[in-house]
């Protein structure tokens, strides 16, 4: 399976990509990319992509992410893999 490569500043916001026979069906991250983002994105993978999703709806600056992505990812990762202990 090809995987597609991201610049950093996309990659580091994507929670996960999903693969459909080698093509990208679905891009989920942290919270909505913004227009522009959503635009290169669609360059990089050279098709008109609509499959994207967040985990959180609320829209964040570049400097609220750089400032706090550490600790949401964390918290996150930390907060799903508790889930089948607290079962």
């Amino acid at each position: 399976m090809s995987k597609i490569s991201f610049p950093i500043h996309l990659q580091d916001k994507i929670f996960e990509i999903k693969y459909d026979s080698d093509i990208v069906s679905k891009i989920v991250s942290y919270f909505p990319f913004s227009e522009s983002e959503k635009q290169e994105i669609k360059s990089i993978l050279n098709v008109d992509f609509s499959g994207f999703y967040s985990i959180f709806t609320d829209t964040v600056s570049d400097e609220e992410w750089n400032q706090t992505k550490d600790q949401i990812k964390k918290r996150f990762n930390d907060e799903l893999f508790d889930i089948d202990k607290k079962s």
